[in-house]
């Protein structure tokens, strides 16, 4: 079952650079990254044992000239923007850094260079666009857990970490949910995904929100509630996987199918047990990852479509 969508941005990849992150030691609570750690952009310190971040047009002046100094970033050609995750989050592995400036950005590489990314962590990543007032960067693989993460640009700063490995795996050839938490499997949960004319496409999803109670109504997608396929109910303990509007979520009318064949409008329908237990652990930014289904690839367009 799912509900109707949100709305979807077209992504416009106009620049793809590959960056790394220097690996920095880091204890203790929550707080931005060292100034010794090596910045996505515009460059890093050189500093014994600490690649700099590896610019793909790298510029004169960018760089520091002492060592340990931090790069000043460039003037930034937009007004302080909204940074997701806030400051003091924690997320799931899978969660991207979203950009939205109050007004659209024409140049877009002159904005990327005002923007600086720092992790206690080393990765490569990528910027992306979503027309011209929403840039994310996600790294190519997964954060590693416990990674301490900086993001400032145009006079906006926030700090959040990333919190334990907790991925959910829904296999469409044995109908079941595995949840693993840091590699251990902590979860095995029987459910009932898309069926015919409705399969839950495959791909990555990231989880962006938890509800305890909420109404699901075929409308909101074209299907009036008064169609042979139409529907309109109170469903419980529905954690989002994506815009369009798909789901895992309690289904106690399906639990004798779940495990066993396929019998929602897209979502991930589970037991009420189940699904509470999910919603309790979950957090945002944790990937769902869907396989071996007949619903071809979640769209990257689809707002949490960032993996695929």
């Amino acid at each position: 079952m799912k509900q109707g969508s949100e709305g979807h941005l077209a992504v416009r990849n106009t620049r793809y650079g590959l960056i790394s992150l220097a690996a920095i030691a880091a204890t203790g609570a929550l707080v931005a990254a060292p100034a010794s750690a090596a910045p996505l952009w515009p460059g890093g310190p050189e500093l014994p044992g600490v690649p700099s971040a590896v610019m793909p047009q790298p510029v004169p002046g960018d760089l520091p000239t002492a060592p340990g100094a931090s790069s000043p970033l460039p003037p930034a050609n937009f007004t302080a923007p909204n940074i997701t995750p806030g400051d003091g989050d924690n997320v799931g592995v899978a969660q991207p850094i979203i950009i939205n400036f109050k007004e659209p950005v024409s140049d877009h590489a002159a904005a990327e260079k005002s923007i600086r990314i720092t992790s206690t962590n080393k990765v490569d990543g990528h910027f992306y666009w979503r027309g011209d007032s929403q840039v994310r960067w996600r790294p190519e693989e997964f954060w590693p857990s416990g990674s301490k993460v900086t993001v400032e640009g145009g006079g906006t700063k926030t700090a959040f970490e990333i919190g334990d490995e907790f991925i959910a795996t829904a296999d469409d050839a044995t109908h079941q949910i595995v949840v693993t938490r840091n590699g251990e499997v902590v979860r095995t949960m029987p459910t009932s995904m898309g069926k015919t004319g409705h399969e839950t496409p495959n791909g990555t999803y990231i989880v962006s929100e938890r509800n305890r109670k909420m109404i699901m109504d075929s409308s909101t997608y074209g299907v009036p509630t008064t169609a042979p396929e139409g529907y309109k109910l109170e469903v419980e303990y529905a954690t989002r996987m994506s815009n369009s509007g798909i789901f895992v979520h309690a289904a106690p009318w399906s639990v004798a199918q779940q495990g066993y064949s396929n019998t929602s409008h897209g979502c991930l329908n589970v037991s009420t047990e189940d699904a509470k237990w999910y919603m309790d652990n979950v957090k945002k930014g944790d990937p769902v990852v869907v396989k071996n289904t007949k619903g071809g690839t979640l769209s990257t367009s689809d707002g949490w479509g960032d993996w695929n």
